[in-house]
């Protein structure tokens, strides 16, 4: 799976935790045919964030349902224990969070022997600088701009600091490692979280609502690229 780079195309990444859940294979193959680069797939266990939601079950099940690649985003308390479970699933790219990895090179390692990418996020009170000495062995670094458990929330303004920061450690480094962002992404703050350095955008309320389309919405984000890049 190519990385998209941040001169190339940006990527929108709808996130089916705001899907409906009745219709999610049909609102999934909407979001493919509206361009969505990619599909993520949040992963709640109710300890590390006080919330609980998907399962592998539901990654078996969206990985029959679409081509595009998926992650899973383990919002969990012990994601070295299930990381092979989520590769078997279908996942293709497994994002573990540094705070719940204290043995973090072990986590990237064990996603690696399972042929999948791997994604490191990061919570808004975590400094990039902590990613340094590992950003090699890494494919995606998720800033998450606000904080994880819930959808539909603002996004943090002092998260776009960090997002630079994150684009500045790669292209130093000279590695192909996409940004990608976390969190009250919608037509009003995507123009910030591209000039900041993201080339991947996760968004989850802005496109799969009741107001509008999952095409409207994902038209519309995609508008807001255009100006930001300018």
């Amino acid at each position: 799976m190519e990385h998209t780079m941040i001169g190339n195309q940006i990527g929108l990444v709808p996130s089916i935790l705001s899907a409906d859940f009745t219709r999610l294979g049909e609102q999934v193959r909407e979001a493919e045919a509206a361009g969505a680069q990619r599909i993520q797939i949040d992963v709640m266990d109710g300890h590390f964030v006080p919330n609980i939601t998907m399962g592998p079950l539901v990654v078996e099940a969206v990985r029959r349902c679409t081509k595009l690649p998926l992650e899973a985003h383990l919002m969990i308390t012990n994601p070295q224990d299930y990381i092979e479970t989520f590769a078997q699933a279908g996942a293709d790219v497994i994002i573990v969070h540094y705070e719940v990895s204290p043995h973090l090179h072990r986590n990237i390692q064990k996603i690696k022997a399972a042929g999948k990418q791997v994604g490191v996020a990061l919570n808004p009170s975590t400094p990039v600088f902590m990613l340094q000495d590992l950003i090699s062995l890494i494919d995606l670094v998720l800033i998450m701009t606000i904080n994880p458990g819930f959808g539909g929330q603002e996004l943090i303004p002092e998260t776009l600091p960090k997002i630079t920061q994150a684009r500045q450690l790669v292209t130093q480094r000279g590695l192909s490692c996409d940004i990608e962002v976390d969190g009250g992404i919608n037509a009003a703050t995507i123009p910030q979280v591209v000039r900041a350095g993201a080339n991947l955008l996760v968004a989850g309320s802005a496109v799969y609502n009741e107001k509008e389309t999952v095409a409207q919405a994902m038209n519309r984000l995609r508008e807001a690229i255009v100006p930001a890049r300018s």
